[in-house]
């Protein structure tokens, strides 16, 4: 497993539709592995494929509650969803950036794990909306493009 270069806002790949992946592969599950590693490095909960420039449906989440764990996703879909929540958000490719942003309460994701399974996750509160920030990175849609108010801060060096 490696640590991946994060893009950072303003490279543009992070504004492209990634491509769908046509078959689970040793180098999709390296990607996949390396993608876990590079979020929990930087302290991420979620990371997409375009985040390390790679442009396929890929993304890693991780909400840090008792019962998920790290959770590998290839061309996770968005297949309903309903309710609204509304939150403070960052992003690792924005940095020192925070915003409120509406995303809906729950969301069910179609998508195809690491073994080749297809699976349905049914999320609901911060799951719901990591996976819809992360969905939005496949689409070429950054977070701020949502914001409701910005809440800019800087980071003390300890």
């Amino acid at each position: 497993m490696a640590i991946r270069n994060i893009r950072i806002e303003g490279d543009p790949i992070l504004r492209k539709v990634s491509r769908e992946v046509p078959e689970i592969t040793d180098r999709i599950k390296v990607l996949l592995d390396d993608m876990g590693e590079t979020m929990y490095s930087a302290d991420g909960v979620g990371l997409a494929a375009p985040q390390v420039g790679i442009l396929k449906r890929i993304i890693v989440v991780d909400p840090h509650d008792e019962e998920t764990g790290l959770v590998k996703l290839v061309n996770p879909e968005i297949v309903e969803s309903d309710g609204e929540q509304i939150g403070v958000e960052g992003c690792l490719s924005i940095p020192n950036y925070n915003a409120t942003v509406k995303r809906p309460e729950h969301v069910k994701v179609k998508y195809i794990d690491e073994d080749g399974n297809e699976k349905v996750w049914d999320a609901h509160g911060f799951p719901a909306v990591i996976l819809s920030h992360e969905i939005d990175h496949l689409n070429g849609v950054l977070f701020r493009d949502k914001s409701i108010e910005e809440i800019n801060y800087e980071i003390e060096n300890a």
